[in-house]
């Protein structure tokens, strides 16, 4: 049974950063695809950005060139760095796992992972 832990959220003025960190208890088999999601207050839950075992990344536009996703296998940790925020960042992020390689359509789904953390709060203020 593998069980992520999502850390690092906090509260942030615009144009500041934050490093989310996930870690994932118990060997997660190969091929695997981690993700992030998240879900602002009143909003569905959104998928952020995804990686896959080899390192190929994928993220949803209103991201892409501020938001990094990454990997430490040796730790079994993902991390996602968030830089220049915005107060629309704001929401509770989630990291999930997939048991299986990262779906071909680059759309990302909650219906495609497996497991999921409990979330962790993401704050930005104008």
């Amino acid at each position: 049974q593998v069980q992520l832990v999502e850390s690092g959220g906090g509260s942030v003025q615009a144009g500041g950063s934050l490093r989310l960190s996930c870690a994932a208890s118990g060997y997660i088999y190969s091929p695997y695809c981690m993700g992030w999601f998240r879900q602002a207050p009143g909003k569905e839950r959104e998928g952020v950005a995804r990686i896959s075992t080899d390192g190929r990344t994928n993220y949803v536009d209103s991201v892409k060139g501020r938001f990094t996703v990454s990997q430490d296998k040796p730790k079994n940790t993902l991390y996602l760095q968030m830089d220049n925020l915005e107060p629309d960042d704001t929401a509770r992020y989630y990291c999930a796992v997939r048991f299986s390689s990262c779906p071909w359509w680059l759309l990302l789904r909650e219906a495609d992972f497996d497991s999921w953390g409990q979330g962790t709060q993401v704050t930005v203020s104008s």
